[in-house]
Formats: structure tokens, C-alpha cells, sequence
């Protein structure tokens, strides 16, 4: 499976800026970027950080890979993935 890779950031409560990136299949993008955002509010609301704080200008698509199988089965269940990179704890 071919997935899409968008660099997302978003300033939290502390201070400090979350990385992470949010992986969805590769045709996804062409639905626009409100489905890929979704996906990112709903991993924040699951961290309990302010959903709201995620806009488009702090999700940038980033490019297409192939998905190693963690991923696709993470996709498969839930329709995205996220590989967290600073400050997500």
C-alpha cells in the first residue's frame, strides 16, 4: 500500500511544539485536506490537547511511500496512522 505522509505541528497548551506526522492512503489527499485534519483532531482529543489547535497551514503534505505492514494495519483499522516525532507524550 502506497500511504501519504503529512508534517503536522501544533503548539500545545505547555508551550511546547508537537510533531507528528499523520499517514493516510495515497489517494486520501484528493479528498481534501479536511479528512486528513479529522484524523489529526482525533488523535490530539485522544492525547486530551485542544483539537481546535490543528489547522491546514500546520498540516503540510509531505510525500508518498510505500506502508510498512504496522501501518497498513493501523490504516486498515482505523483509517490513518501517526508516527509521533517531538513532544507527544
Amino acid at each position: 500500500m502506497k500511504i501519504a505522509v503529512f508534517d503536522t505541528y501544533v503548539l500545545r497548551p505547555d508551550g511546547r511544539r508537537m510533531h507528528f506526522d499523520i499517514l493516510v492512503r495515497d489517494q486520501e489527499p484528493d479528498k481534501g485536506i479536511d479528512a486528513v485534519l479529522a484524523h489529526g483532531r482525533r488523535y490530539l482529543a485522544a492525547k486530551q490537547l485542544p483539537a481546535e489547535s490543528l489547522t491546514a497551514q500546520a498540516c503540510r503534505f509531505c510525500h508518498v511511500q510505500a506502508a510498512a505492514p504496522a501501518v497498513e494495519q493501523e490504516i486498515a483499522r482505523s483509517g490513518f496512522a501517526i508516527i509521533e516525532l517531538q513532544h507527544c507524550d
